[in-house]
């Protein structure tokens, strides 16, 4: 019952800070979503530091684990946003911003995690 709390209170907070960067993010285009990317890209650098600090700790099941990796960082990013936006570029036939943006955000994504990764080792 414990772990789910500190999942449950990461996880507010992650959700939180996903907000305010939405808020405090001003682009020029309101028609791509910058915001999204760039906290999701946080989202993946932070993980991939966890990551590789409870590897080399042997914490991944720590309760600062589960605040930050799961909690937080399961808060921050947002899976279900990037999959609405991408949604919207198809079904407004804007082809190439729904490749580019799922390319920016996979690719992006996972270089970030595994750069997180291999810093914290």
């Amino acid at each position: 019952m414990k772990s789910i709390l500190f999942i449950f209170l990461g996880g507010g907070l992650g959700s939180t800070f996903r907000y305010l960067i939405g808020k405090f993010i001003i682009t020029n285009n309101e028609k791509y979503p910058w915001h999204t990317l760039i906290t999701n890209y946080v989202g993946c650098l932070a993980i991939g530091l966890l990551l590789g600090w409870g590897l080399k700790n042997d914490t991944l099941r720590s309760e600062l684990y589960l605040f930050s990796a799961i909690g937080f960082c399961g808060g921050l990013t947002t899976f279900s946003t990037l999959s609405a936006e991408s949604l919207h570029f198809l079904k407004s036939g804007n082809y190439m911003a729904f490749i580019g943006y799922l390319f920016l955000s996979l690719t992006g994504g996972i270089i970030l995690v595994a750069l997180g990764h291999f810093i914290s080792k």
